[in-house]
């Protein structure tokens, strides 16, 4: 469900709405214009309910008068720490308590530091707003969606805020759609129904969209693509993704993993490993999602999205322990493990992008267990080829309000890739998976500058927290939207 979102210059106490969401600071201190709007005895009512404005607190309550909408206190905590982060966290958590109200109105813009950038404060806010109340409610039986429709952005606007708040609807719309690609389950998101759900999204989207079937990817000599989905019945698909603006005059790659679903093929994950693996193509529905937003953004610089898809099965015809593949760019590998299955599509895919004279390569994929080990779930690893490039992916992410954070590629651990029968072998030694993962990628970029997200970690969250929801989280779609946007050849 789309929230829509206004500004408004009146007061509080006169918005036409059915809530009023208000920050208060630490200590119990109301923000700029929440007075005339709160019930008599507010400090009473927020003692005895516990509620000391710290960030992500809320506390509903009735309006100040019989006929007036409800309000929400909203805690923020130092207004000097209302930065675009903190907004982006309250403003979810004011979306998730304010679920039954259809118009909320808010003067949550108006606490931000003076010397804050507005606009940016006004994205975040809707960004926080639409994502904290996302749902994904396909298969329910019953299912209850949030009733807001309606953000009302109270006090002082301006085109430029207004067209802040347009974008943060679009970017959180575009995570939305990979959520729900992510949420989907593995069943009905076959590597062909990805391609159509791909499609659909894209159609209209001024992007010229190639779907490749695996007549077409046996053509193309994309040996880890065949090799992976070899032993499902569904069969594998690559989309390519082309964004062209006029004028454009530098090309930007970015690559998703589309595994639909991972059982670990042969090398079999334990039934545990297996319940989340519905969730291995989010890098694909980050970069299929980004793709549908750019000509909207109105981003100037080209983009190509490439995103393979497979599903990695055990049966008769799945690759094997010990065999070889040749990917597109000729390089052979043995694979000695077929649950290290991520690396080997993206290999065809960064090979393409090389051949497409691709000005650099961001890649994004659910690949390491051992990245999560050292970072979490909620931080991604961030490796690259060329230090400007990791970071100016790096300020993108942090621009965006998405955690990344930066890996080696020790060139002397390259060497636990060596094969005895060809030219790499698919995983390394016991400890350092992440980075033997990420050196087996650089294997296919050559010279061209190149980054790679292991979102392995913040792909999928246990639980609510700020603007994330349990389940699929979209991570990496506001990074390659502001990476995208901001695109400078390195």
């Amino acid at each position: 469900m789309a929230i829509t979102f206004r500004t408004a210059a009146v007061a509080p106490g006169r918005a036409d709405v059915d809530l009023l969401a208000v920050p208060v600071f630490a200590e119990r201190r109301l923000g700029p214009g929440v007075e005339a709007v709160v019930p008599p005895g507010v400090e009473v009512l927020m003692d005895r309910a516990g509620f000391a404005g710290k960030p992500d607190e809320t506390l509903l309550l009735p309006g100040a008068e019989a006929d007036a909408p409800a309000v929400l206190l909203i805690g923020v905590g130092d207004p000097a720490g209302l930065d675009t982060a903190r907004v982006r966290r309250v403003s979810a958590a004011a979306a998730r308590r304010a679920a039954r109200a259809a118009r909320v109105g808010t003067t949550l813009l108006e606490a931000v530091p003076a010397a804050a950038d507005r606009p940016a404060a006004a994205q975040a806010l809707a960004e926080g707003f639409a994502l904290g109340a996302y749902r994904y409610l396909a298969h329910k039986s019953r299912p209850e969606p949030p009733a807001i429709s309606e953000v009302v952005v109270l006090g002082r606007g301006g085109s430029r805020v207004h067209a802040a708040l347009e974008r943060g609807a679009i970017v959180a719309d575009a995570v939305a759609w990979a959520r729900d690609m992510v949420n989907t389950p593995a069943g009905e998101k076959s590597p062909a129904a990805f391609a159509r759900a791909a499609q659909a999204r894209l159609r209209g989207r001024g992007v010229r969209v190639e779907v490749m079937d695996p007549a077409a990817i046996r053509a193309a000599r994309l040996g880890g693509v065949l090799g992976v989905g070899q032993g499902s019945r569904q069969s594998p698909r690559f989309v390519k993704v082309t964004y062209a603006p006029a004028g454009a005059r530098h090309s930007l790659a970015l690559v998703g993993k589309g595994v639909v679903f991972d059982s670990g093929g042969l090398s079999l994950k334990t039934a545990s490993g297996m319940e989340t693996m519905k969730t291995d193509m989010s890098g694909a529905a980050a970069v299929v999602a980004v793709m549908s937003v750019l000509a909207e953004l109105g981003v100037r610089q080209r983009v190509v999205g490439y995103v393979p898809l497979v599903e990695n099965m055990p049966s008769g015809s799945a690759m094997r322990p010990g065999d070889v593949l040749r990917i597109r760019n000729g390089t052979t590998v043995e694979v000695l493990n077929t649950d290290a299955e991520g690396r080997l599509i993206l290999a065809d895919a960064l090979s393409l992008a090389v051949e497409d004279g691709a000005d650099a390569i961001v890649d994004l994929a659910t690949l390491t267990g051992a990245c999560m080990v050292a970072l979490g779930e909620q931080i991604a690893g961030l490796m690259g080829s060329h230090d400007r490039w990791r970071d100016q992916v790096r300020a993108a992410a942090e621009r965006a309000g998405e955690r990344v954070w930066p890996l080696p590629l020790p060139p002397e651990y390259r060497r636990q890739l060596d094969s005895e029968v060809a030219d790499l072998k698919n995983i390394g030694g016991s400890y350092g998976g992440a980075l033997t993962a990420g050196l087996f990628l650089r294997e296919f970029v050559g010279d061209v500058p190149w980054a790679h997200l292991d979102i392995a970690g913040p792909a999928r969250a246990s639980g609510d927290d700020g603007e994330t929801v349990k389940g699929g989280t979209g991570f990496g779609v506001r990074t390659l939207i502001e990476l995208a946007a901001r695109f400078r050849r390195p």
